[in-house]
Parts: structure tokens; C-alpha cells; sequence
């Protein structure tokens, strides 16, 4: 059986090297890259792929939001997540949202095939550092932490003012304005009850966010 797969990743060169690296793998063929959110859920439609590889940051739609759309039309097909972001920053929302399994760019190329082969075949590809929390996250009764709480878009804004971008900085990323961005930032510190910046950064920093 050989194994369908579209890359999804806004960045040409990152595609490329997928690319190549699974060229190696004789029962894994590339059949279709998308470069935005919309883009991803075109090519699915016409490729027809076993895998997705789709990486969080998605121009054009938000990643949780994107990853839903994909497991309600096509729940047969697996997505592996492609990120920068440590395990413990996306993992466990992807997890929950669908995904079969979640990789860091930084892993080596025979860890990306061998979850590509592993998810193709209906099986989970859970990296150590998150598998405790989402046995945690699942479980009846199980603690929440306070991040949890938050929105998709909220989590977002929250991990990217954590890492110390300033409003604007993160409205450019996210493609918002920078009103909108305030708007989130106060939503995440009364949600959370905070006060100040300083307070979400050391938060964010407590907990492996940034």
C-alpha cells in the first residue's frame, strides 16, 4: 500500500524538504501541497490523501478551527501536526480537536515518516512530553489549568504575547489589528485573573507556553 500524502505548510522551502525527505520512503507518495487554510481543504478534496501534514500556522484560518473542518468532512483521513511549537504549547488542543499525531520540526526525518506510517494505519503518534497531560486532559474530573479555558484565537494571542511580541507584533502575525488583539489580551487576563503584561508572561513562562 503506498501512502497518500499532502503537505500543507506556507513556507515553499520547508515543503520542498518534506518533500525530498519522503521521496526516500518507497510506500509514501506526495500527491498535492497547500501553501494557506483554504488551500488545505481544496487539495484534500481533489487529492484524495491518506495523511495530511499540516503545520499550525496556516495563513488564512485558525489552526484548531482548520483541523475541525478537515476530521468533519474527511474523518477517515489522519492529520499530523508540523510544528515549531513545543509539544506542550499545541499538542494537547490538537489531540482534541482530531489530530493523530503532533511532531516538532526539530525531530529527525525518520521520525516523520515512521508517524507517517504510523497514523496511515489508524494509529496515534503521541509525543512522551504530552502523553501524561492528555491521558489527564481526558480523564473524568481531571484539573484544568486556566489556559485551558480560553478560545482558540485567545490561546493563540496568549502564547505569542507570552513569548514578549508586543500588540502589534502580534496583530502583524496574526494577520489582525492591533485593537483586536487588545481586546483579546483583556479577555485572556479577566478570564484568567490577571492584571498586568507582566503577569501573562510569567504565566506563559510557568507553564511552557512561550
Amino acid at each position: 500500500m503506498v501512502i497518500r500524502v499532502l503537505l500543507a505548510d506556507d513556507h515553499p522551502v520547508v515543503r520542498a524538504g518534506l518533500r525530498q525527505i519522503l521521496a526516500d520512503a518507497p510506500d509514501i507518495a506526495v500527491v498535492g501541497e497547500a501553501a494557506d487554510g483554504p488551500a488545505v481543504v481544496e487539495r484534500v478534496a481533489a487529492t484524495h490523501p491518506d495523511v495530511v501534514v499540516l503545520d499550525v500556522a496556516m495563513p488564512g484560518a485558525p489552526f484548531v478551527g482548520l483541523l475541525r473542518t478537515l476530521k468533519r468532512a474527511y474523518p477517515r483521513v489522519a492529520v499530523l501536526v508540523l510544528s515549531v511549537h513545543p509539544e506542550d504549547q499545541y499538542a494537547v488542543r490538537a489531540f482534541r480537536s482530531g489530530a493523530a499525531g503532533y511532531l516538532t520540526k526539530e525531530r529527525s526525518p525518520e521520525l516523520l515518516v515512521a508517524a507517517i506510517r504510523k497514523v496511515a494505519q489508524g494509529g496515534r503518534s503521541v509525543p512522551d512530553a504530552i502523553a501524561e497531560r492528555l491521558v489527564t486532559a481526558h480523564a473524568p474530573g481531571g484539573a484544568t489549568e486556566l489556559h485551558e479555558t480560553l478560545s482558540e484565537r485567545e490561546y493563540e494571542v496568549l502564547c505569542l504575547l507570552g513569548s514578549g511580541k508586543t500588540v502589534k507584533d502580534v496583530a502583524a502575525h496574526l494577520d489582525l489589528s492591533p485593537k483586536t488583539v487588545s481586546t483579546f489580551r483583556a479577555r485572556i487576563l479577566h478570564k484568567m485573573g490577571l492584571r498586568t503584561s507582566a503577569d501573562l508572561i510569567r504565566y506563559a513562562l510557568k507553564h511552557e507556553l512561550a
